[in-house]
């Protein structure tokens, strides 16, 4: 696979650009989580829920648009003050304390008010006199036009009600054109306001959640950024892998041109591993498989680096690498018998390939062109049950489901140089390394 238009179209992100990008996401990611655990973001969704609500919206509009006209108490102030406006009904109130009327109207009830009829009677007693001319005036006329009419009535009922606090209350609240300031409705909607206009939960809404998706799916498990000029003895052993400690760890191959050579060719300067190969001549041992173990002079040296105790089956397994030198550089996953192998990162001195080794004895890989091996570059394996996947950077670049491997796998990185290779030297440099698990 030629990856040169896919850099030069950006598909596959610089890595500085994916690195970048990796750090954006991720600090977007811790300030979301904090937010989501936030009380105000909690108080917001509350409010969210009552201001967004038919039923707030419905009250808001009312008190928002109703006109004070249209309300009943627009209507009973106005027909309370048209009666109260009524002269003639207004006068029927006034005498109807008078302490005469209220003689006549105790007269009426009695079987002397039949003399009023009589002029003679009339003639002979000043009372009757008195009630005759009481009985056409104009307050008792107006007494007889009011009372027990459904007007004083109303009038009664209507001043009794608009004289009450909750109407006086109630009446000021609808004729303010401001009313809907006044109510813990629009507090409600102000704090509401407020927070949705915080920075932090103008974050939160802007956020789609999913791109969190792969960043909650995985657990941190490894990590080595090199850091401190040291290799962390609990992380690292120099050597080959084995089952046991008794086998020889440190040698080489009698096919290759290099003496591995017990970590002093491995150094962590300024946050990165470096294995250097190095031309210098050694006398090592070395595996011969016909002759077992052979002392073998050697014009090269270089170093090999595996995980001391860390294994793991599956995951993802990340690390950002750079090397030089026409020769081999790996960083390779395999068990305790290295039957099974999976290939990260590896350059042939001429290409980069990625790959695993298969059930059939053949290794299933791609090659990879167009990409500058010396340029820092960020190479993933994401492993499950079923499949092997390769990334360089954020684009993916191969996938297969042969001989998916079922054991837990050690770590390793290396440098060699086989004996078909014209020897160089080179390094072998690791920026860090992380290793996920999926939840």
């Amino acid at each position: 696979m030629n990856l040169f238009w896919k850099k030069l179209t950006g598909k596959i992100k610089s890595t500085s650009k994916f690195e970048k990008d990796q750090s954006t996401l991720m600090e977007k990611f811790v300030r979301y989580s904090k937010i989501e655990k936030s009380k105000e973001l909690a108080e917001y969704k509350m409010l969210f829920d009552i201001v967004q609500s038919a039923e707030f919206k419905e009250k808001k509009n009312t008190l928002l648009y109703r006109k004070y006209k249209d309300t009943s108490y627009y209507r009973n102030i106005k027909k309370f003050e048209k009666l109260q406006s009524n002269k003639k009904l207004q006068f029927y109130f006034e005498h109807l304390s008078d302490e005469l009327l209220n003689d006549f109207l105790a007269f009426k009830n009695t079987a002397e008010y039949e003399l009023l009829g009589k002029k003679k009677e009339v003639k002979k007693s000043e009372k009757l006199q008195v009630y005759n001319r009481f009985e056409k005036s104009k307050v008792y006329k107006n007494y007889v036009r009011f009372n027990n009419t459904y007007i004083v009535d109303d009038f009664l009922k209507i001043k009794e009600e608009v004289s009450t606090d909750e109407f006086k209350k109630e009446n000021e609240f609808w004729a303010n054109k401001n009313r809907w300031q006044t109510t813990p409705e629009y507090e409600t909607e102000q704090r509401y306001l407020t927070l949705a206009a915080n920075p932090d939960i103008v974050f939160y809404e802007s956020i789609d959640a999913t791109i969190f998706d792969e960043i909650r799916n995985l657990q941190l498990v490894f990590a080595d950024g090199f850091d401190g000029n040291t290799i962390l003895d609990e992380n690292w052993e120099y050597g080959f892998r084995y089952p046991s400690y008794k086998l020889m760890a440190n040698h080489s191959f009698v096919n290759e041109q290099q003496a591995n050579n017990g970590g002093k060719n491995v150094n962590a300067t300024d946050g990165c591993l470096a294995i250097f190969t190095k031309r210098e001549t050694v006398k090592a041992s070395a595996w011969d498989t016909s002759k077992g173990f052979v002392e073998k002079e050697f014009n090269y040296t270089s170093d090999v680096l595996h995980s001391k105790t860390f294994k793991q089956k599956g995951g993802v397994f990340s690390a950002k690498i750079r090397c030089t030198g026409k020769l081999h550089h790996a960083f390779w996953l395999s068990g305790d018998g290295r039957k099974e192998h999976i290939n990260v990162f590896h350059f042939n001195g001429k290409n980069i390939t990625m790959g695993n080794a298969t059930n059939e004895g053949f290794f299933d890989q791609i090659k990879l062109s167009g990409l500058n091996a010396a340029a820092y570059h960020v190479y993933t394996l994401e492993w499950t049950d079923k499949e092997l996947v390769w990334y360089v950077n954020n684009y993916e670049v191969y996938r297969t489901q042969n001989s998916v491997p079922q054991d837990e796998l050690f770590m390793t990185f290396n440098s060699f140089i086989t004996e078909n290779q014209k020897p160089s030297t080179g390094v072998l440099e690791v920026d860090w390394l992380k290793v996920f698990v999926r939840k």
